[in-house]
């Protein structure tokens, strides 16, 4: 009988609960640290977009303006100013802007203004944003006030706003970022003579003075110009009627009839436009609504609302 050796049993292996987990396997260092300069990667690209520019926001650009256009890199910009806070900005004097300004009577009502200009053109949609080469608008001033901003060569100036007398009419060129163009520290621009007849007198002109006796239509006359008329009072610093909403349709005219106690400037945002009050004088403002939306009408230096323009 042959005796064979039997073999040894294995152990019994008692199951874990915790041993029969799957085992966890340790991060790779890798992954980690490609993960996290990802993220700061995004961090860091989305502060860039929040502030623009060299940290400028980004309201500042244009759809379709580059870099260097929406910085304002056309030109020097100069530390001297164009006497009313607006900074220069020097080109060459070769290809420079050029603006010549003629005024002439209107056969009804105060003047005619032309600007002719030379490599240069007006770029309303633009204003407000970067510095581009021969582009921008004009402001226009009667003996060093502002009167009102041209965003084209052709501008209708009303009699009631030259008191009577000999005065000086002047345009000066800017770039949609609000500097003043320059040629050799100069600011560019150009002026004409203007002198204003008392209501009631002859008057006749000359080159390049203009002469003229216009005088400020009824107020009636307004009426048939505008579909809707807003009529304005500011005195002792309190507006009347208090402001409220003007409704319009758009493609309407509104008429903003402003009387003021005080010098100052008349401004609709969002259609950018201007228009000077002198002390006692009503002022009419004749405007198209052509624009959609909610917009204020307010004074510039008290910075009263005296109306919003609601147009659907």
């Amino acid at each position: 009988m042959t005796l064979h050796p039997i073999a040894p049993r294995p152990p019994e292996r008692i199951r874990c609960d915790v041993c029969a987990a799957p085992p966890v396997r340790p991060r790779r260092r890798g992954r980690t640290t490609r993960g996290a300069a990802l993220l700061a990667l995004v961090l860091l690209l989305a502060g860039g977009a929040a502030t623009g520019c060299g940290g400028r926001a980004t309201t500042h650009h244009k759809p379709g303006t580059s870099h260097e256009q929406a910085s304002g890199s056309a030109g020097t910009l100069l530390t001297a100013d164009d006497g009313a806070g607006h900074r220069l900005r020097e080109v060459p004097a070769e290809g420079a802007p050029e603006v010549q300004l003629t005024a002439r009577p209107d056969s009804e009502d105060g003047w005619n203004l032309q600007l002719a200009v030379k490599n240069y053109r007006f770029t309303p949609d633009s204003t407000g944003g970067g510095a581009l080469p021969g582009a921008g608008h004009a402001h226009l001033e009667l003996d060093g006030h502002k009167l009102a901003r041209l965003y084209g060569p052709w501008f209708h100036l009303p009699a009631a706003q030259v008191p009577e007398g000999a005065h000086t009419l002047t345009v000066r060129l800017y770039a949609d970022d609000h500097t003043a163009w320059a040629v050799a520290g100069k600011a560019i621009e150009g002026s004409v003579q203007l002198t204003a007849a008392a209501p009631g007198q002859a008057g006749g002109h000359s080159h390049p003075t203009t002469t003229a006796a216009p005088t400020s239509p009824p107020p009636s006359q307004a009426a048939p110009e505008a579909d809707r008329t807003v009529t304005v009072t500011v005195r002792d610093g309190k507006v009347s009627p208090a402001p409220a909403r003007t409704e319009l349709r758009r493609g309407e005219r509104v008429a903003l009839r402003v009387t003021s106690d005080r010098a100052d400037t008349l401004h609709v945002h969002g259609y950018d436009k201007e228009l000077a009050l002198l002390a006692g004088q009503e002022a009419t403002l004749i405007l198209t609504a052509d624009r959609t939306g909610l917009f204020e009408v307010e004074t510039h230096e008290s910075g009263l609302v005296l109306t919003q323009l609601l147009v659907r």
